[in-house]
């Protein structure tokens, strides 16, 4: 048994086909009513005052055996009238087997693809009660009737499918769908995870174990910016490295070192031995001591004679 789209295909491009083959038909029998009109005005103006016949049928609102109003510029009218139906089932017939497509999506996008069968219905209907309007013969009456009854069906199906029918109805759509390109794959594990998932009896969503030896699920949203997010990232495969340490641009340079500064604790040792003793040799040799601490801890200065160079 085939499915619903199946039968929704073949029943569209049925009555695709019937409208192709009813607007061929109208086609050949509107040049048969042409070249019937134009033969009809030659034997009437040929024949035109040779008895009484004839000058009584030049009183009759169309001209005998024809479709022509007997009026002036009456075949001119009937035959422009043939000429645009004719040239209308051409681009209704192309629209139908869709070539060029591109020409009727830019120029006359309501027979494209974008649009459904409704307006083809409407132009059909107007041609079919245009024809049969005047007085045919039995084959362009056939013909006509046809054409309308398929419009109204066409307008019919573009209001229950609207601009879907056609992407339905096309054999280029429907071999797509049918054979993919490409299988289609299904793959249950989550992506970008390198590490092999760990499953449980009842459960079929993998999980991953940490280092404290708890399970943790893959369902969370994220681990943030923190430790634990650098280990997630880590079992995962990915390696994450710290940035430069640098200033802003808007940041001032550092001052350069000065040279330390020494600080001499000039240490007096006030206390003496002796109570008779003098204090003034004892001062001259801390003043020493302070002398070449300083000079040690001084850069050098460099001096030069007048006589270096």
């Amino acid at each position: 048994m085939l499915p619903l789209r199946a039968y929704t295909f073949i029943g569209l491009n049925a009555v695709r086909a019937l409208s192709v083959i009813a607007m061929i038909l109208v086609f050949s029998s509107s040049i048969e009513v042409m070249v019937t009109n134009i033969k009809a005005v030659n034997y009437y103006e040929a024949h035109k005052g040779e008895n009484n016949a004839t000058m009584s049928a030049m009183n009759m609102d169309y001209i005998a055996g024809s479709t022509v109003p007997n009026q002036p510029a009456g075949i001119f009218w009937a035959v422009v009238s043939s000429l645009l139906i004719i040239f209308q089932t051409v681009i209704l017939i192309l629209s139908e087997c869709s070539w060029p497509i591109s020409f009727f999506d830019h120029f006359f996008p309501v027979l494209g693809s974008a649009f459904g069968t409704g307006a083809l219905g409407i132009f059909q209907c107007l041609i079919g009660a245009q024809i049969l309007s005047h007085h045919v013969d039995e084959f362009t009456l056939v013909s006509a009737f046809f054409l309308f009854s398929l419009g109204c069906l066409n307008m019919f199906l573009g209001l229950i499918f609207r601009e879907s029918i056609k992407s339905k109805r096309s054999i280029t759509s429907w071999r797509s769908e049918s054979k993919a390109v490409l299988p289609t794959i299904h793959d249950p594990r989550p992506v970008f995870v390198n590490v092999t998932p760990a499953y449980t009896g009842n459960s079929e969503k993998p999980q991953l174990a940490s280092e404290f030896g708890s399970i943790r699920s893959t369902d969370k949203s994220g681990y943030g910016f923190g430790r634990q997010g650098e280990k997630a990232a880590g079992l995962r495969g990915f390696i994450l490295q710290r940035p430069e340490e640098s200033l802003p641009r808007y940041v001032s340079p550092t001052p350069p070192a000065s040279p330390p500064t020494v600080h001499v604790a000039l240490a007096r040792n006030h206390s003496t031995t002796s109570s008779f003793a003098s204090p003034e040799p004892a001062r001259e040799s801390v003043q020493k001591e302070d002398e070449e601490v300083i000079r040690q801890h001084r850069p050098p200065v460099f001096k030069s004679s007048r006589t270096a160079l």
